[in-house]
């Protein structure tokens, strides 16, 4: 039924319950997997020489979390004995990332956790789980904790 899920991952317990989620229906369809891990790389607006430093500093500990994802993620699917491609986005926000690619790619299925957030996390911090199913057309299966 599914033939290339995409699963944007991020570290936390809850993207790692949407790479369970993947993995056994990956082995149900015989699917194609594709893990993702989007970066803003301009999250900051700011003037002045503080901001290149911070931009480097956010830069360098970014690809550190994304690079340990990708390779927890990796683990989980060689573990399971299936493959799954694994790649770093850079996108303006983290849920353009994920339908850019999800089309770029062809999948027919997003796999994503979400965090649950409410109140005054989620509107200084966003829902990219709520972001993609607004602009997506893409069956989308969210997994929460």
């Amino acid at each position: 039924m599914f033939k290339h899920i995409l699963v944007p991952v991020d570290g936390s317990p809850t993207s790692q319950l949407a790479v369970e989620k993947a993995i056994g229906l990956a082995k149900v369809f015989g699917s194609r997997v594709s893990a993702i891990f989007v970066i803003d790389p301009y999250p900051f607006t700011g003037i002045g020489t503080d901001f290149a430093y911070g931009q480097a500093e956010y830069l360098s500990a970014a690809t550190a979390e994304a690079n340990a994802a990708i390779k927890s993620t990796k683990t989980a699917f060689d573990q399971a004995g299936l493959s799954v491609d694994t790649s770093v986005i850079e996108a303006h926000t983290a849920w353009r990332g994920v339908i850019e690619t999800a089309e770029l790619n062809q999948t027919d299925l997003i796999v994503m956790g979400s965090h649950g957030r409410s109140g005054l996390e989620k509107l200084m911090l966003g829902s990219v789980t709520q972001a993609v199913l607004a602009h997506t057309k893409l069956p989308v299966l969210v997994v929460r904790d």
